[in-house]
């Protein structure tokens, strides 16, 4: 039986942050005008959606 919500909801999220950053690399691509992206630009990438340090305390 197939359902819209799945009990794995951390798979889910997992599966949804993929395909965005997936989608975010594909926006680097398109504005660059090199054949491929450097790993540098790769890095900013991934590294602007890393989620900020919890405070400490």
């Amino acid at each position: 039986m197939a359902s819209g919500e799945s009990g794995t909801g951390g798979h889910d999220r997992t599966a949804l942050d993929e395909i965005d950053l997936t989608g975010e690399l594909m926006i680097a691509a398109s504005a660059s005008r090199a054949e491929r992206l450097a790993a540098e630009q790769i890095d900013e990438v991934l590294l602007a959606r890393r989620e900020p340090d919890p405070p400490e305390g």
